[in-house]
């Protein structure tokens, strides 16, 4: 099977390496030259035989607008199109409707996994049509960690699914790190009782009820950097949270505990905090997010 792939950063790199382990040839552009397979999209669009799928791997807003653009102008009646980054689920919308009159299918792909995601494989939520959905498979079941499809892969429902999927599933992130990170500040603050911190986060990672990969990876970067002295407690946000509070005011769903995550990110931007310091740290061990460090 063939798929052109574009953009090839920490997570598209990693995502064109496990798909041509897993048997897909994969065509892959990006601005970089020295990471990408052809020079522009239309060489893309050549090297890949029709029906084509194309994945898009780029930033959301106006870099994921202008490559659809330019995609529908060099692909052709019966090819799809799939939106793999945080793109806004309304985005999704407004993409479909733009590729329908060239004949171009279009589907929504959240993808969570990270840095990790070569190894561990992808958990994938998709919103598109069935047979839309059903055609591209093959890729989805290469790239979703193995064991059986349920396990890591969702056809959400359509278009704008996947991503909606997405958004909440980070707005939760954002507020299970949040939790750990405060523990963590309590723990470390208690210097007169608690004399081994990383060692009670480790411990907890089996039997107890707060275990998770999250906490693997605060264990991780604790080890690594026990008290986060070469980070700086300032963390950034994708939108994605800001866009599951504004889902939850238009649907009077109330979510103060995502929204508290939300707010604490914005202080770690006003003051440094050991608690902000281990939200940086988890973002950039799950994620490869940057951190700043201290000088």
């Amino acid at each position: 099977m063939n798929l052109g792939l574009i953009g090839l950063g920490k997570m598209g790199n990693n995502m064109r390496e496990r798909l041509r382990k897993g048997g897909i040839d994969v065509v892959g552009y990006d601005s970089n030259p020295a990471v990408s397979d052809v020079a522009d999209l239309a060489a893309l669009a050549a090297a890949l035989p029709a029906p084509r799928i194309v994945w898009v791997m780029v930033p959301s807003g106006a870099i994921t607008d202008s490559v659809i653009t330019e995609l529908g102008g060099v692909l052709e009646d019966g090819d799809l199109i799939i939106d793999g980054g945080n793109s806004r689920f309304t985005e999704d919308f407004k993409h479909a409707e733009q590729l329908a009159p060239l004949g171009i299918s279009f589907v929504d792909a959240g993808v969570s996994g990270g840095i990790w995601g070569l190894t561990n494989g992808y958990g994938l939520m998709v919103g598109g049509k069935k047979e839309d959905v059903e055609r591209a498979m093959p890729i989805f079941d290469v790239l979703r960690p193995e064991g059986p499809r349920a396990e890591g892969f969702v056809h959400v429902g359509e278009v704008g699914a996947g991503h909606y999927a997405k958004m909440v599933h980070n707005g939760i992130e954002y507020a299970l790190m949040q939790a750990y990170a405060e523990g963590y500040e309590l723990l470390d603050a208690k210097k007169e009782i608690i004399k081994d911190v990383t060692g009670t986060f480790k411990a907890w990672q089996r039997g107890t009820v707060v275990r998770s990969w999250l906490l693997e990876l605060l264990v991780k970067a604790l080890e690594e950097d026990p008290e986060f002295e070469d980070i700086e407690g300032y963390v950034d946000d994708s939108g994605e949270g800001r866009w599951t509070i504004e889902e939850a005011i238009e649907n009077a769903v109330p979510v103060p505990t995502i929204s508290a995550s939300i707010f604490a990110r914005f202080v770690s931007r006003q003051k440094d905090s050991p608690a902000m310091k281990a939200v940086a740290a988890l973002r950039n061990q799950f994620g490869g997010h940057a951190v700043k460090k201290v000088d």
